[in-house]
């Protein structure tokens, strides 16, 4: 049996696409897996700031087309629409979904200069940390990890924040000077998960994808990804969401928020219930986003759909 992965070519997107593929051997050990990058929009030099799916639409092209048989994407770069023949058939046991401050001095939000300028690629990011610090100084910054790191360390910010997750998975799990509390700094829906996508009509492939998926991982973030829907925002949206399993084996408690990018207007609202499967955990990603919405999110959303600056796309 012979299966090709599709997988952007980043350190971060090849360390996914090798972890989903020692998974599948371990699952199946007769198959041959084969890795194929996928250059996407978002990877190409020179583009504005990314849009919805730059970061997955290739590499979704080519798995319809038949040139994969497997998509590996960083779940929180899917969007919550799937194509038509296409399936999210695993989500692997997640990894760490926490953000992370790195920093010169070392510490948290709390910790750093008044009006210190900290590097951040999201509005989501963005937002919250002005909703903590109004005092500080916010300067954009894209790339992967790697440039990342790059471009902080020769500039003159006091901090940047990424995801743990990437860090860890690179090694570079030392650059982090403060986890910053999923339950508190609310990360982007999925963040550090991995999405395994096949073709809907491939029951070969849907048969091992299956086989690595974790369930809790899985249904916490059909919860999370249900929030984003229910709020119509993408991953370019200021809009955070976490969920995580409580006292039960089933029981979960999500948490989201939605905020204005300066962070002077945040709404959060937490909701907890028995989700034992994909549906329940989406009716409550669906009522916590009426419930954003009642609570003022509605207007955040709309305001930020006619700004013509909020075009961010989630970053690492």
């Amino acid at each position: 049996m012979r299966l090709v992965i599709g997988t952007r070519g980043s350190p971060l997107a090849l360390w996914q696409a090798r972890r989903a593929r020692d998974a599948l051997l371990a699952a199946e050990p007769g198959a041959a897996v084969e890795l194929r990058t996928v250059t996407t929009s978002g990877d190409r030099t020179g583009q504005p700031a990314p849009a919805k799916g730059m970061f997955t639409k290739e590499i979704e092209l080519a798995l319809l087309a038949g040139g994969i048989d497997l998509a590996v994407h960083s779940l929180k770069d899917l969007p919550t629409a799937i194509p038509d023949g296409l399936a999210l058939a695993a989500v692997p046991l997640r990894d760490d979904p926490a953000d992370a401050l790195t920093s010169r001095e070392g510490g948290g939000i709390e910790d750093l200069p008044a009006g210190a300028t900290v590097l951040c690629g999201s509005l989501r990011r963005q937002a919250q940390l002005l909703h903590r610090r109004s005092d500080l100084k916010i300067s954009p910054i894209r790339g992967n990890i790697g440039t990342r790191l790059a471009k902080f360390d020769g500039s003159g910010a006091a901090a940047m924040v990424l995801a743990a997750a990437g860090l860890v998975r690179l090694g570079l799990g030392e650059r982090i000077s403060r986890r910053l509390e999923p339950t508190d700094f609310l990360p982007a829906p999925g963040q550090g998960a991995i999405a395994v996508q096949c073709r809907s009509d491939d029951r070969t492939a849907r048969r091992l994808a299956e086989a690595i998926d974790d369930a809790k991982a899985h249904i916490a973030a059909a919860a999370e990804r249900a929030v984003l829907a229910g709020l119509g925002g993408g991953c370019r949206m200021p809009i955070g969401a976490y969920a995580r399993f409580m006292n039960s084996a089933s029981h979960l408690e999500l948490t989201a928020m939605a905020a204005t990018p300066d962070g002077s207007t945040l709404v959060r609202r937490s909701l907890s219930a028995d989700c034992p499967d994909f549906a329940s955990a989406q009716e409550l990603g669906a009522r916590l986003a009426d419930s954003l919405r009642a609570g003022g999110a509605d207007e955040i959303l709309r305001r930020l759909s006619r700004a013509a600056g909020a075009t961010m796309e989630e970053p690492p």
